[in-house]
C-alpha cells in the first residue's frame, strides 16, 4: 500500500486514468480503493483533485463508449458473452435486461456501484438503441458520481485512510492472503451452487429447433412461452410469460396434455427450465425447454437470411450473364 501511495504521488492522475480504464474495460483491477487514497492525498494538497476526477471520468467514458459500440454492433451476442464470465450466469442476462427496461438509461447513474452491472448496462444501452449523446450524458453523470464519491470519502476520512495504509503496509501480505482465501471460498460456493442448480433442472426435457419444426409439420402446434426479460422480436406465436409468476388463470385454458415449449436467452436454458419444471409439477405432462433458446433461433434466422441473400445474388448474376452475352 505504501507503494501505491508513492506511485500516486509520482504519477497521480495518469495512474488513476490507467487503473479506472482497465477496471471499466473488464479487468479485475479495483479502482475505487485507489480513488479513495487519491482523495486522502488531495486533501493535503499532494494531488490535484480536479485533474484526478477528470482523469477518472474520461477513463470511464472511453471504456464505456467501447462497450456501448459493442452492444450496438453485436447486441445480445455480446451481452451473452459478458454474462458468461459472471458468477451468476443463469440470471445475469434476464436480470440485467429486466432492470434496464424498468429504469432505462437512469441505471447508468448507479451502475458502477453495482457489482458486474457497469459493463452490462453500457452494453444494454447500445443494444437498446439509446442515442449516443444521451448515453454520454447519463454515463458522464454516473462516472462523476462514482469517482467523486470515492474522492469525497478519501478526503473526509483522510486520517483513517492514512492509518489503514500504515497497517496494510506492515501486515499487507497477510491481509491480502486472507482476502484472496475469502474470495476463493465465495467463488467456490457460487460455482457449487450453480452446478447444483443445473443438476436440479436436468430432468426437464430439451427439444431442438428441428424437433420443434417436426412437431409443427405434423400438425402439433405447441404453446410457445417467451420468458425473456424483454419480449421484443419474439419467435412466431410466442406468448410473453414471467417464469416466476404464479401458475394461474391463463394456464387453465391449456389441456394438461398440451405440448408446451419454453424458451429464454440464458445459458443452459435455466430460466426456461425453471418454468417448465413448475408446469410439470402443476400437471402439464409435455412441458419442455427449447435447446439453445432464443439465441439458437435467432442464429438460424440470420443464417437463413444470409443464404437467401446469397441465392438472390447468384440468381441476379446468372440472369445478367445472358444479357451481357447478347449485348456483346
Amino acid at each position: 500500500m505504501k507503494d501505491i501511495e508513492f506511485l500516486l504521488l509520482e504519477y497521480g492522475p495518469l495512474l488513476v486514468f490507467l487503473n479506472v480504464l482497465l477496471e471499466q474495460a473488464g479487468l479485475p483491477i479495483p479502482a475505487y480503493p485507489l480513488l479513495i487514497v487519491a482523495g486522502a492525498l488531495a486533501v493535503h494538497g499532494n494531488l490535484p483533485w480536479e485533474l484526478t476526477l477528470a482523469a477518472a471520468v474520461v477513463a470511464c467514458l472511453i471504456a464505456d463508449a467501447a462497450w456501448y459500440a459493442g452492444g450496438k454492433r453485436f447486441g445480445s451476442g455480446l451481452l451473452n458473452t459478458v454474462c458468461r464470465v459472471s458468477i451468476s450466469r443463469d440470471s445475469c442476462i434476464r436480470q440485467t435486461q429486466s432492470l434496464y427496461w424498468r429504469t432505462g438509461p437512469r441505471i447508468l447513474f448507479v451502475a458502477k456501484f453495482l457489482p458486474g452491472a457497469s459493463a452490462l448496462s453500457t452494453v444494454m444501452s447500445g443494444y437498446a438503441g439509446l442515442p449516443f449523446r444521451r448515453f454520454l450524458a447519463y454515463d458522464a453523470g454516473g462516472s462523476l458520481i462514482w469517482a467523486g464519491s470515492a474522492l469525497i470519502v478519501g478526503a473526509a476520512f483522510n486520517d483513517m485512510v492514512g492509518d489503514v495504509i500504515a497497517v496494510l503496509g506492515e501486515y499487507g501480505g497477510y491481509g491480502l492472503l486472507a482476502i484472496a482465501v475469502m474470495l476463493a471460498c465465495y467463488l467456490g460456493y457460487r460455482w457449487v451452487r450453480r452446478k447444483r442448480t443445473i443438476r436440479r433442472f436436468a430432468h426437464v426435457r430439451r427439444v431442438t429447433l428441428d424437433e420443434l419444426d417436426e412437431m409443427q409439420a405434423q400438425g402439433c402446434v405447441p404453446v410457445l412461452l417467451d420468458v425473456r426479460a424483454s419480449s421484443d422480436d419474439p419467435m412466431p406465436g410466442a406468448i410473453a410469460f414471467d417464469p416466476h409468476a404464479p401458475i394461474g388463470q391463463q394456464e387453465q385454458a391449456w389441456p394438461v396434455d398440451a405440448h408446451i415449449v419454453v424458451y429464454c436467452a440464458c445459458p443452459e436454458e435455466i430460466s426456461a427450465a425453471v418454468l417448465a419444471d413448475r408446469l410439470l409439477k402443476a400437471g402439464y405432462r409435455n412441458a419442455c425447454a427449447l435447446a439453445g433458446g432464443y439465441n439458437a433461433w435467432l442464429a438460424r434466422r440470420q443464417a437463413e437470411a444470409a443464404l437467401a441473400m446469397g441465392a438472390v445474388g447468384t440468381a441476379g448474376a446468372a440472369a445478367a450473364a445472358p444479357a451481357r452475352a447478347s449485348g456483346s
